[in-house]
This record gives C-alpha cells, structure tokens and sequence, in this order.
C-alpha cells in the first residue's frame, strides 16, 4: 500500500510504501540529511575527480556517519585494494551501521562501471564508443548483466553508468565513454546495457542529464549554448528510452550550464522533463562536487548552503561524493527557515524507497562475505573478446589485410611497430581501473590478463603459421617529439614483409593522457610524431598496415587513400582485455571485421562541430570555401566479403503517428562469410522546421555466409520521425519522405519512397519508439512469413 506523506502543495512528496513512511516520520533533520549524502573513505591522493584536491572530505567518518549514512563513495575503486579483504571491511562497516546507528540503515554503495566495475582485478570491457560501433545492443546487454553479477557479488548497489551523451564535437576528451554521434544507437545501446546491469539487481545511473557533450569548443565544463530543439531531438530521447523502456532507477546531472543557468540548479530538467514528463520515480544523484561548483565554479550560490538550496530545489537528491553541502550548510537553512524541510522531505523519501527496492532496509549482514571472488572469469572474457571483436572498424583496405588470405602464401616476417603495440594500457579507456586508478600506482600489477597486440599477434600468426617471425618496435612515445626511435623502426620494418604500425591515444585524467576526462583538444590530428612514424616506416617500401587504438576519431586523411597512404587502417576504440587479440584476429583473418563508425571520421579540427544530422546548410555547399563533409560517413565499415542490399520496399502509405514496415534484401556477393550491419535511413522532404538530410531510422546485424540472401524486415513507428514544430512541440508531419539503405549514412544503394497521412500527429509517451527487425532467410520470405 502506498502512503502519501504531507507537505506544503507547492512541494507534493513522493508515494511511497507504509515502511518507508514509519521510518521517515521517525527521523530527525540530521538523520535525513544523514540519508541524502555520500562518504568518500578512502579519498586521498589520486585525483579521479574534477578538482577533488579542492574539495577534499572534511570530517571523520566515525562523525560523519553517526546520524546513519546515505551512500559509500568508491569502496573498491579509490585505490588498488583486494576485493575479498575490502568485502570484508564493508560488510563489517554495514554491521557497524545497522547496530550502532539509531535507525539500522545500511549505506547503498556506489561505483564506476562504464568499462566493467572499475575495481582491481576485474574484467575490463570495450570502452563505449566500442559498444556503438558494435550496433549489437544484445550483447552490450550481456555485458552489462555480467558487470551486474560481479557488482552484486561485492555489495555494491548502483553503478555509475551508462553515458548517455551525444557526441557533438570530437575534440572533447570523453568522447571515448560515449555511444555515438546519432541519438538512436545511444539510445537502444545504452537502454540494453541498463536493462543488463539492473537484470541482476544493480542500479544503474544515467550521465550526464543533460547538455554535457554539446560544450563550446568541445572542452570539459565548458559552457552550452544549444538550443531548445536541439536538447529536445537530439540530446534528451537517450535518457527518454532509457527512462521508459529501459525502468533506470538513477540519474546523475550534467556539469554543464546551459544559456547561463547550470543544469545542476535547473528544475526545467530534473523535474520538469525527468519527474513531470517522463514519470521517473528513481533518485537524481549528483555528479561528484557538482553542489558546490554552483558555489565555486558557476557562482550562482553565495555559500554551500545556498549551493545546496538551489540543487535539491532543482531535483537531485542525493549529493555525492560527500556531504560538503547537504550536510551542516543545509541543515543551517532549514533550522533559520531560509529552505523548505519539505524539500529534504521529498528527497529522502525518494532515498529510503530506493534502498527498500534495494532489500537494504531489511538487509543486516550477519551473513559472511564473499571469501573467493572472481571478477574476471571465462564468461566476462568470451563477451569482453566478442564484442571487442564486432567493434573493429576496417577504414580502408587494399587487399593486404587478411594476412592469412587462405589462398596465398603468408607473411614470414612481420614488424609491429609504433607506441601502442606492446602496451596494455592502451587497449583501455579512461575510466577503466588501469587507467583511472593504477595510473597513480605505476609500481602495482594491472592484476588481470591483458595481451598487447604484439603479444596477442605473435600467438596468432605463430599459431596459424609456424615459423612466422614477430619482431616489436615502438619508434616513438604517444607524446611528445621524440623520433630517436625512427630508425630502429624503419630498418625493422625493411626487413620485413609488413609493417604493422599500432598508433593512437593514452586514455587518463585531467591532463595525463591525450584523451578523456578533461582531455580536450584544440587539433585533432595524432598526438605527438605519429604520423611522421608512419611516413618513415612506408618509405622503406614494405606495405604498411596501420592500427589506430584511439578514444576520439582523428583527421587521418594522409592514411585514407592517396600516394604514399597505408595499404589498410582499421579502427579500434578501446576494445578492453581482450582486444589485443581481437586486433590480431581481424589482422589475421580469423575474424572478419563487422565494425561501422558511430561517429563520422572529422577532415579537421576547424570543422567541428560537425554532425551527420546536419540540415541542408550544414554540408557543403557553393557559398562556402570550407568544406564540412567528413572524410569518412558514420555507418562507414568494410569487411572482408562483399554486400549487395537491394530491393528496398517500403509501404506506400502510412498515417501519422502508426507504423510501417520496411523490407531489403541483403547478399553476400563475396567468397568468405560476413557480417552485415544493414541502416536504414531517412529523410524528410519538406518540413516546418529544417530536417536533417539523413537521419537513421533503424539497424540490424545480419550473419551471411557465402552467396546467401536475407530479408531483412523492418518495422518502423512513424515516430521515428519526429521533431519539435514551431511551438516545440513534438509532432509527425504528413508528407514526403525518401528512405535508402546502404553501407553508410552517405551511399543510397537502394531507395523508396514513403507518404505519411493524415492530420499531424502530436507524440505522446505510448508512442513507440524503437524498430522492431526481423531476418528472414529468402526461402522463408518467399512463403509470405
């Protein structure tokens, strides 16, 4: 039965269960503000937040936790620790809490997992922007259930992913802990990876709600200035399909200030969109230190008091990762009735029904912790290795890659050349625990298994082909101008039949690294003399295949075709503990490569921000001397086979706001098998408000062998289509759409057209919004199935 508490009409207070109320009205103000904030225990040295330095923990923990405890900040991912002894600490803190505070609340605890749980010796998994050039929400799916299993097994609670920001502009530095650039394939692969990690009773929290990735200049914290139809189309329906067919259960706000007013103090989302719009019953958490940068940063708030005042007024209702603000400034302002109790009322309502959903209000821990943990068994490692494996983007080829054709002889000597090919760190992002945590500890062992690729190719090549000889050069740093390496690497390679040259980024923080959090750029061209490896390496003549083990996508023009260019380039985002030996299978041939861009390769840093959602103006056109088109399309990947896609039919006629269906039939034309990612795309002829020249309506992975056909079905609501009108409002309009599918965003291979009827349709939360697909084999199609 739920009760309704009371509280002032302005301020209406969640429904929650009888329980939840009894303990509430049992609480004092500095219990419940007790509820409301986070502990970080082991906070120290190691900078893993945005100006922790500044904002270091003031209190002891035994003082801080004597009203009870809201949540546990990092327990195992502060600082190498081992996990069976720190389960043993927390379960002994949980006791400690549930006998010695006056109303037994156990503290939720909390921790990164973007890239698997970020704790030391556990399975690390391809970084996000890996995820989107999979297009396989499954088993981004199975990823996250398998995080899930090990979070539960340690007592952890909620998870502090998925990132569910649209990239907008490269030059950022997290766009490795991103999806995509298009806000489908952020929206059904992030709502899979929610759907995964709560299968298995841990919260998962979306990021950064909302804004964060549309910052000026592409730098961390910067200032937005988007639009209200951009936020609404582009930015929001993410965290829209993650809300409403995901069920997530938390939210975190986004650094950003948008038009000048922080998200952070801006009801207009926390509440309005998230809560009035959406229905979202979970708890709004706050990115760490966000309450008081409304003090220190965005200057809105006079003290952390006011700080505090304005962010729970907004919507969130948890600060993390400590009680800097929540706790005495807050409490300051209530007893002077200068803030609302019944704003704290609401707030921990919303806290205490989220640990009864936990079972953490019943839990007392008088069982024994887990006494043997494995984070990194086989079944993490087969979908670490699968979907390292499906993220590989082959850029270009000339027919030098497969290695091992089958069909001729292979290579008896092989060079592996550059900064990242014998480096374990750099097969991870920024927010793994090697990069995120052991950075700090360069001394202590990376404590799981992770083959670099020279290891990883050296195995492959040796085991395929034995006698091949693997020889490793690094010729230069990631950073730096260093080229007394060139030499050695260009006279291995002379001596070799291939040369491949593994190139790319150092994922870190603030500084320390070429890429992620507060890792910005103002050029997007390789960090260091990269490049310049390359060229030395290619002018001895031996054929140059060149890696690229990167965070963002690079303006790599001089390797994309063109005299002197690599014969081949593949792609690959930080593709975790397996993708050494993912690398070596596509290299070799064992795995075909089924990878496709979800973000458009940039000609230049002075093009961004650049999106293929662009309108008309957008692209090129003759009343410009500068040219935005990418040097590769989203959607571009090449495989070891050959497609055809043909006879794209469509329903003539649909009225708005139903669906249609949509079929292509799919061939693999080649003479090896092959994974397809068929992308269906639209665009709306004439609209009210100017629509994007292509925009994707739906994908699906499809397995072909040689010579074998496929339908492909696609049943598409019309509310795929949709946007904010003039009056922001989103609607269908009636009219004219032309629909293509091919091997990118770029390439109509096979068209039709479609007529949307009827009066305008005004979208409404029951309106579907994903495609539904179905493969056929051609003999099925042909009974009419």
């Amino acid at each position: 039965m739920n009760h309704q508490a009371t509280a002032p009409a302005r301020i209406p207070l969640p429904q929650v269960s009888e329980r939840v109320a009894r303990l509430h009205a049992q609480m004092t103000l500095d219990e419940k503000l007790a509820q409301l904030v986070g502990y970080w225990v082991d906070q120290g040295g190691e900078v893993v937040a945005p100006m922790q330095g500044e904002m270091a923990t003031s209190g002891h923990y035994e003082e801080a936790t004597a009203h009870g405890l809201g949540h546990l900040t990092r327990v195992y991912g502060t600082r190498p620790v081992d996990p069976v002894e720190r389960a043993a600490w927390l379960w002994g803190e949980q006791r400690r809490l549930v006998r010695e505070t006056r109303l037994g609340i156990p503290a939720l605890v909390h921790e990164e997992c973007l890239t698997g749980l970020a704790a030391w010796k556990a399975a690390t998994f391809p970084t996000p922007l890996a995820w989107g050039a999979s297009f396989d929400p499954g088993l981004v799916a199975e990823m996250g259930a398998a995080i899930g299993t090990s979070m539960r097994t340690l007592g952890i609670h909620q998870g502090l992913a998925p990132v569910l920001d649209v990239i907008r502009d490269p030059r950022w530095g997290r766009v490795d802990e991103c999806i995509a650039e298009d806000p489908y394939v952020v929206g059904t692969i992030g709502t899979a990876y929610v759907q995964g990690l709560q299968s298995e009773g841990v919260h998962a929290t979306l990021k950064h709600f909302v804004g964060y990735s549309a910052s000026r200049a592409g730098r961390n914290h910067a200032p937005v200035h988007a639009g209200p139809r951009e936020i609404a189309d582009v930015l929001l329906p993410p965290f829209e399909m993650a809300v409403l067919d995901g069920g997530v259960r938390s939210v975190m706000n986004s650094y950003a200030e948008i038009d000048g007013i922080p998200v952070a103090a801006d009801p207009t989302y926390l509440t309005g969109v998230l809560r009035d719009l959406w229905g979202f019953d979970g708890v709004v958490v706050s990115d760490y230190f966000t309450v008081a940068f409304l003090e220190v940063m965005h200057a809105v708030a006079a003290d952390r008091g006011e700080a505090a005042s304005l962010a729970l007024a907004a919507g969130i209702d948890v600060e993390l990762p400590t009680g800097d603000a929540y706790t005495g400034p807050l409490a300051e302002k209530v007893r002077a009735g200068l803030v609302d109790e019944a704003l704290v009322d609401r707030a921990v309502l919303r806290a205490l029904a989220q640990k009864e959903e936990l079972g953490l209000l019943d839990a007392r821990f008088d069982d024994a912790p887990p006494t043997a943990v494995d984070l990194d068994p086989a079944g993490h490692r087969d979908v670490a290795r699968r979907l390292a494996e499906e993220s590989l983007v082959l850029l270009t080829n000339d027919g030098t890659l497969p290695l091992l054709p089958g069909d001729g002889p292979a290579p008896s000597r092989v060079a592996v050349i550059g900064p990242n090919a014998d480096r374990a760190e750099a097969l991870m992002g920024c927010y793994s625990f090697a990069n995120h945590v052991l950075a700090h500890h360069p001394d202590h062992e990376i404590g799981i298994e992770i083959p670099t690729v020279v290891e990883a190719l050296r195995d492959e090549l040796r085991g395929a082909a034995p006698g091949t000889v693997v020889e490793h050069a690094p010729g230069c740093a990631v950073e730096g101008e260093d080229r007394s390496g060139f030499e050695d690497a260009a006279a291995l390679a002379a001596r070799s039949d291939v040369a491949v040259v593994v190139l790319g980024d150092q994922a870190g923080l603030f500084g320390r690294g070429t890429v992620g959090e507060g890792n910005d750029v103002e050029s997007l061209d390789l960090p260091g003399v990269q490049r310049e490896l390359v060229e030395a390496v290619a002018a001895t003549g031996t054929p140059v295949v060149v890696v690229l083990l990167t965070g963002r996508p690079y303006a790599v023009d001089w390797a994309v075709g063109g005299p002197g260019a690599p014969r081949a380039v593949v792609q690959s985002f930080f593709p975790g503990e397996e993708g050494g030996r993912a690398i070596a299978g596509v290299l070799s041939g064992r795995v075909a490569p089924s990878g496709r861009l979800p973000v458009s390769m940039p000609r230049s840093a002075g093009a961004q921000p650049y999106s293929y959602l662009h309108p008309v103006l957008g692209g090129p056109s003759e009343v410009t001397s500068t040219d935005s088109t990418p040097l590769l399309p989203f959607g571009h990947g090449l495989t070891y086979t050959t497609f055809e896609r043909t006879a794209l039919t469509v329903d003539a006629e649909v009225l708005a706001g139903d669906a249609f269906s949509a079929t292509v039939q799919v061939t693999n034309t080649g003479e090896r098998a092959g994974t397809d990612v068929v992308q269906l795309y639209a665009r709306d002829v004439v609209g009210s408000v100017t629509r994007p020249v292509a925009q994707l309506l739906g994908y699906a992975r499809v397995d072909l062998d040689p010579g074998e056909s496929v339908v492909v079905r696609l049943d598409v609501p019309t509310a795929r289509l949709a946007f904010s009108d003039r009056s922001m409002v989103r609607v269908v309009e009636p009219g004219e759409v032309e629909l293509w599918v091919g091997p990118s965003c770029a390439e109509k291979e096979t068209t039709a057209s479609l007529t949307i009827t009827g009066p305008l349709h005004e979208v409404t939360l029951a309106d579907a919004r994903t495609v539904r697909t179905e493969v056929l084999r051609t003999t099925e199609a042909a009974l009419g199935r």
